[in-house]
This record gives structure tokens, C-alpha cells and sequence, in this order.
């Protein structure tokens, strides 16, 4: 049985009962939603975005704290909602902030990372007035000087009511208190948990045998890795310097702790009226070392193509006009320029495709 609703495409998503009984809980009341990775979270989303979309003349917010991340859920929305692809809008640092207030007037559904709200909340370009409905994914983010914190505190303010929430993750906290401090700062009032045990869960949750085996990459990837993790190196020495973070070794540093260091970096900038130069240069330098450390994990994950595309994504930025500085100074980087020279001569691809099914 598929969902029957409006702006959602007919016979395009299954009908499980635990994601509608969630969805009509958070309906009328901010909520945070526990599930498991696989259970659907996004169609939870997907489902309260379609009643959402009933109200003429709102803006709904979709939150995720990466770009892949971000791009993933505007292309699960524009496959799966009825309304025009133009009314589902990326909002990323590519896009120049003039750009994005002309876009915001005219668009229904943001889908964005925080931190360009943010900015533009900052700087007045945007009214969170215009917004009836927030969903923040991977809402565990939401504690401390976190972007999410302060776009709730401003929903708040600039919105007094008819506001709902959302708030998803599969990792709510190790302990109770965690998790009341993300629900304080999101303002949720309801908590929605699920695991695969729940009698409305069981249905749809079969056992799976798997069998994990590790492969070595070839040694085809090692020049470029070296050579990528040589760009990010440089940049987290950078980042240290400036105690954005506690490291510069490459094999502690994950995407937490570099969204951790960006954290930082705006909560000192939101700290003083007039930031230092060196603040918005750690900004720039923190930008770069997650798209440095983004293509090692394409590299090591998924394969060469992977990585062809990815910087091929970002030399066309790179030469847009408005593009960051972060792309720009990424691909005039000599480690950079040498590693997608490499990566373009060769011709094989990420031995895990092989091993997948067998």
C-alpha cells in the first residue's frame, strides 16, 4: 500500500503505519523523532512538509549540517513531492547572499546547512517570520553555540506563533540530560522514539544476515591520498594555531570535530561587532578543510569517479561568479591541482563494487 496525500506523487512511497502514527503526533505539537538509521525518518519529514504545504504563502525549512547532506534531501523531495522542482531550493555559502535573499522571496521550501541561515538572519536579509515549519535533521547538533541553537532562539522570536518543529536523529545523546537540553534549545515539547522492537515498527524490519569484510584499497589511491591529506594537514596546523581545534593529526579529526571548530569560529565572530580579519580567514580555512576531508572520504569510500565528480563540481564553482573563496583557493592548491591530475589518469575503480554481491 502506497501514501495517498496531497503533494505527495502517487504510488511513489510505501505506507508504514509507525511513520504516520509519528507524523500525526508531530502535526500540532515541536517534536523530536528518535529512529534507528533505515527507518525513514525523511518520510516523517516528507509527510508533515505535505500537510505543511496546504498553507498558502509560508516557507518551510529543511536543516542539515553538510552540503551532501543537504543535496540529498532536496533531490528526496523534488522526486517525491508534486509541487514545481523551482519551489524546492539549495541554499548553501556557494550561492551569494544577494542571490539567496532574491531566491528566498520567491521560493516555498529551503533546504539548507545552518550556518547560511544564520548569516543571513545576521544580517537581516531574511525573516523567519515568513516560515512556518523548521525541520532540523540530525537535530543531536542542536546544543552549545550551534547554529541550530541560535536559528530556534531567532524562530522564536520573530515568529510568536503557529510555528512547528521537527527535530530527527538516530543518536539523541548518551544520557537524559543531553537530550533535554537539545529539546530546551529547539524548542520541542514532544518526544517520538521508535526502535525495531516497537509492535508498529516490527511489520517492516526483517533480518538481514551480512558479512563484513574488509577490503584494501588499491594502491592506485595512495598517491592521491597523500597528496589530499598533505592540503588538509596544512589547514588543520591552521585551525590549531588559532584553537579552533585541539588537533592537527589528520586520523583524530572527523566531520564533528570540524563542525565543532566552525562552531567556534561563529560563535567568536557573533561574540564582537567588529571580527578580526583572522576570524572570517579561520572561517574560510575551516570551509576548506571540510571539502579537503569530504573528498578523502569520497576518495576512500567510494572511488575515483566519485572524486572526478566532486571536483569537477567545484572547479565550475570555482569560476562562477560569486563562488567562494573556499573553492577558489581549494583549486588554485598545488596539492589539490597534482591530486585531480592523478585522479583523471586513472582508470579503475573502488574495489568494494566487486565484493558487494557475491
Amino acid at each position: 500500500m502506497y501514501i495517498q496525500q496531497d503533494f505527495i506523487k502517487p504510488n511513489s512511497v510505501e505506507r508504514r503505519e509507525y511513520q504516520f502514527n509519528i507524523a500525526r503526533s508531530s502535526a500540532n505539537s515541536n517534536s523530536l523523532v528518535v529512529l534507528p538509521t533505515g527507518l525513514g525518518k525523511t518520510i516523517i519529514a516528507l509527510l508533515l512538509i505535505a500537510k505543511e504545504l496546504n498553507k498558502k504563502n509560508n516557507k518551510i525549512l529543511f536543516f542539515a549540517p553538510t552540503k551532501p547532506l543537504v543535496l540529498q534531501h532536496a533531490q528526496f523531495l523534488r522526486e517525491l513531492l508534486t509541487i514545481d522542482d523551482k519551489l524546492i531550493t539549495v541554499f548553501t555559502g556557494d550561492i551569494p547572499p544577494a542571490k539567496r535573499k532574491k531566491i528566498w522571496e520567491k521560493t516555498r521550501i529551503i533546504v539548507s546547512t545552518p550556518q547560511v541561515i544564520e548569516n543571513d538572519l545576521l544580517s537581516k536579509k531574511i525573516n523567519l517570520n515568513e516560515v512556518s515549519f523548521i525541520i532540523f535533521d540530525e537535530a543531536h547538533h542542536g546544543v552549545g553555540e550551534y547554529s541550530y541553537v541560535f536559528i530556534s532562539e531567532m524562530y522564536q522570536k520573530q515568529r510568536e506563533n503557529n510555528r512547528l518543529v521537527l527535530g530527527m536523529t538516530a543518536s539523541p545523546g548518551g544520557n537524559t540530560d543531553k537530550i533535554l537540553d537539545v529539546c530546551k534549545n529547539l524548542d520541542i515539547k514532544n518526544i517520538e522514539i521508535r526502535t525495531k522492537y516497537d509492535p508498529d515498527v516490527k511489520p517492516y524490519v526483517h533480518d538481514l544476515k551480512m558479512t563484513w569484510k574488509e577490503i584494501p584499497l588499491p594502491k592506485d589511491f595512495a598517491y592521491a591520498i597523500q597528496l589530499l591529506r598533505k592540503a588538509l594537514s596544512e589547514r588543520l596546523k591552521i585551525l590549531k594555531s588559532v584553537g579552533a581545534t585541539d588537533t592537527s593529526s589528520i586520523s583524530l579529526i572527523n566531520r564533528t570535530k570540524l563542525l565543532e571548530a566552525q562552531r567556534r569560529i561563529q560563535s567568536n565572530i557573533r561574540a564582537t561587532s567588529n571580527p578580526s580579519k583572522g576570524l572570517f580567514k579561520a572561517a574560510q580555512i575551516q570551509s576548506e578543510s571540510m571539502k579537503i576531508h569530504y573528498a578523502l572520504e569520497l576518495l576512500q569510500t567510494q572511488g575515483v569517479n566519485a572524486l572526478k565528480n566532486y571536483f569537477q563540481r567545484m572547479g565550475k564553482e570555482a569560476v562562477t561568479k560569486g563562488s567562494t573563496k573556499s573553492s577558489r583557493t581549494i583549486m588554485r592548491d598545488n596539492n589539490i591541482l597534482e591530486a585531480v591530475a592523478y585522479v583523471k589518469s586513472l582508470n579503475v575503480e573502488h574495489p568494494k563494487l566487486g565484493e558487494t554481491v557475491k
